[in-house]
């Protein structure tokens, strides 16, 4: 046990460190220390059932990591990583540019160059003739009297008289007299040589006059008023205009960037800028990227990248630029607090439409990833099919059905894809796939909700057969029990990839009477059809518990949120806790951003996407493209082939027949008004209730454009209206038929 006296002693040694300190002495640490361990070196071993022993112990309480280190004590030395390992743990810069390295990305970097260059040649091309010639000879004159005044000057040396004016003016007669003689000299000798010029240029003149050819006189004419033309141009204004404009967009620094990042409300960083600190600190300079500039940041302790997305408004107003150019992004090979900000000289809603890598490919192996869209930063980004399913949502009119359009395409563009199309939405906008697919409706009634439940019916019932079929494929064949391309090639397996899509599955698992079923058939397949090649593509504007349940939306693996409401639609598509880490696809701007989405689990962080665009005359030619491809490979099954009799387009009746007969042939020209009259009176269960415009959107999916049709009223007045022409509609159906006999 320890001796009562040691413990009174070190007691009062404390007290006394302690008094002194609090008078404002100074306390020698030397000897405090050493009286200390002289203490502790009298006092015996505790016994290790003592806790309070152990404890008062200071050796025994320095050597706890768990405690603090006290300010007097030596800390224990620490043995770090040496100097190879920090050598080996430094990551290295890239010799070249990403883009540089990438296929496509260098590709499309010389496609701008060389159509930069191109742009500018032609815009002076076109203009030389018509502009920039009858310019120069306008300005000839001026360049004229320009030239004739300048040599005279020179000849009289005009440039000298302001010094020997000044010189005169303050009575230096020695340094004026000077100059006046070198001013004689000067002007005898260019007297000479311009008297010279002149009568030179005046016998090249009378040459060219009386002795030269006439193609001759012409070029030096019009050498010499192009040259005069020039001579005469002013000074504000030139020659020739800029073939390209120059956004000029002010360079990222990192003064602009604390300040920025000072502005948008988080304490740490605030408090740090307050006190002259940066807040931030900058891991690497920055940088271009692609079309803007990027900083690499360490955020200060307890700061996330989240809380800096959250701020992203505030942030792009600090920066002074506008939202769409400002990306804060995480950094997955590091921490947490590793920034990576990213700005861009243009917002990402103005870059345009975006072109598809694949549209004019011949084919496409679905087991690689499928081209979908642009980052903020101009890269490509891609989707995997293979072993995914994928949920897109968005409000109204944002583009997601572009992006199944997208998706759908590339699935076609595999010949030995198995496509099943169900758009619930009755406008047609899946329709040049139709020719492709095994199974497919077009219609919001309940003859195609009914359709489509079936479907779900039968892809789980699929899912089952092939469940059982990979079970007993050999183990060299089939190792991993999963849809290998090797696999889906052997068509005696009937084991090739299926992709089933359903745009405004709202419509589907919200009916009464299907949707509940449809719903558990859904989330069946999501769970279990993934390594067996099916393959569901969802789509839906109303992403609610009712209309999208939640065994759906919590199992997909890929997710695409383009503008929706608020957090709740948020998180239902890009998954829970989404909208409170950051991603957040309430940020974008409706219309403005409509095409720009979060695509989360296609890669490692979720990331900002510019779908691409494939208009209905592009989606048909890849369209017939996939079709030529399925006929020379013998893949073409079901309604493709006419042999899904339970197919329907919305309701069971021919749109095209039925117009034909009521526009009989001596009606050249109707209204579309006059054929929504007559539909209503030949079917009112079918066309009852319709207008004009229900004739006009009918109508476009089969090709027939409305267009300016002169009539005349019931009440006799002449006006113009939107109508069809009977030859339109002739042809239509003349190709439908041949399609379907061809077939």
């Amino acid at each position: 046990m320890k001796h009562p006296d040691d413990d009174n002693e070190l007691f009062n040694r404390l007290e006394a460190e302690m008094a002194a300190d609090s008078d404002g002495h100074v306390v020698d640490l030397d000897k405090a220390r050493s009286a200390r361990t002289e203490s502790a070196d009298r006092t015996p071993d505790a016994s290790p059932d003592s806790g309070a022993d152990r404890s008062a112990d200071p050796s025994e309480a320095g050597s706890d990591d768990s405690g603090p280190t006290l300010v007097d004590r030596p800390a224990p030395a620490q043995s770090g990583p040496g100097l190879i390992d920090r050598i080996r743990g430094s990551k290295r810069l890239d010799v070249l540019p990403a883009w540089v390295k990438s296929g496509p990305e260098f590709a499309e970097a010389m496609r701008w160059l060389a159509g930069h260059v191109w742009h500018t040649i032609a815009f002076h091309a076109i203009r030389v003739p018509f502009l920039y010639v009858p310019k120069l000879i306008w300005r000839s004159p001026r360049g004229l009297a320009n030239t004739l005044t300048r040599i005279g000057r020179w000849a009289v040396d005009a440039e000298g008289e302001p010094l020997r004016q000044a010189e005169a003016r303050r009575e230096n007669s020695e340094l004026y007299l000077k100059l006046s003689r070198q001013r004689d000299r000067r002007v005898r000798l260019r007297m000479i040589l311009t008297i010279l010029g002149a009568l030179v240029a005046l016998g090249m003149g009378l040459f060219l006059v009386y002795g030269a050819e006439q193609s001759t006189k012409v070029i030096a004419a019009t050498i010499t008023l192009l040259m005069l033309g020039w001579l005469g141009a002013p000074a504000d204004a030139p020659l020739a205009t800029r073939a390209v404009i120059k956004t000029e967009v002010q360079k990222l620094t990192s003064d602009i960037v604390v300040k920025a990042m000072a502005s948008i409300g988080i304490g740490q960083i605030t408090s740090a800028v307050a006190k002259g600190q940066d807040g931030i600190k900058f891991v690497a300079p920055i940088t271009r990227e692609g079309p803007g500039w990027r900083a690499d940041i360490d955020l200060p302790l307890g700061v996330t990248v989240a809380d800096v997305a959250d701020r992203r408004a505030r942030l792009a107003s600090g920066l002074r630029r506008p939202l769409g150019c400002v990306w804060p992004d995480a950094d997955p090979s590091e921490h947490e607090g590793r920034l990576i900000l990213w700005v861009g000289d243009r917002d990402l809603s103005k870059t345009g439409i975006v072109k598809w890598p694949l549209a004019n490919a011949r084919k496409h192996d679905i087991f690689k990833r499928i081209p979908f869209g642009i980052d903020p930063r101009g890269r490509a980004q891609s989707v995997p099919m293979i072993q995914h399913n994928i949920l897109i949502g968005s409000l109204p009119g944002q583009g997601k059905t572009a992006s199944v359009r997208v998706l759908a395409c590339g699935a076609a563009m595999d010949p030995s894809v198995e496509l099943w199309l169900h758009e619930n939405k009755g406008t047609g906008d899946l329709d040049s796939l139709e020719c492709v697919s095994h199974r497919f409706v077009s219609g919001i009634d309940d003859d195609s909700i009914k359709y489509a439940a079936d479907s779900l019916k039968l892809l789980r019932e699929e899912v089952m057969r092939r469940a059982a079929a990979i079970k007993k494929l050999p183990r060299d064949l089939c190792p991993d029990k999963r849809i290998t391309r090797a696999i889906a090639d052997k068509r005696s397996l009937k084991l090739w990839p299926l992709v089933g899509v359903f745009d405004e599955c709202q419509n589907l698992f919200g009916h009464p009477k299907y949707g509940k079923q449809a719903g558990d058939d859904a989330e069946f397949i999501i769970k279990l059809g993934r390594a067996l090649g099916v393959i569901l593509i969802l789509a839906t504007q109303r992403p609610d518990k009712d209309s999208l349940p939640t065994g759906i939306s919590g199992n997909v693996s890929i997710r695409f949120a383009l503008k929706v409401a608020g957090q709740v639609e948020n998180d239902m598509i890009l998954g829970t806790s989404a909208y409170k880490n950051g991603v957040r696809a309430t940020s974008f701007r409706p219309e403005i951003d409509a095409g720009n989405g979060y695509l989360a689990g296609a890669t490692a962080l979720p990331v900002v996407v510019r779908t691409a665009y494939l208009d209905d005359p592009a989606t048909n030619a890849i369209a017939q493209r996939a079709y030529a491809l399925r006929k020379a490979e013998g893949t073409l099954s079901g309604h493709a082939l006419g042999e899904d009799p339970e197919a329907v387009t919305g309701p069971s009746y021919d749109l095209l027949a039925d117009v034909a007969a009521v526009v009989p042939p001596s009606e050249e020209r109707v209204w579309n008004e006059r054929i929504a009259a007559r539909l209503a009176e030949l079917r009112p269960e079918v066309y009852g209730g319709w207008k004009g415009e229900n004739v006009t959107s009918a109508l476009k999916p089969h090709g027939i454009k409305t267009r300016d049709v002169a009539g005349t009223t019931d009440d006799g007045t002449r006006t113009t209206r939107r109508g069809i022409t009977r030859t339109d509609l002739t042809k239509a159906i003349a190709e439908r038929d041949e399609k379907r006999g061809a077939a």
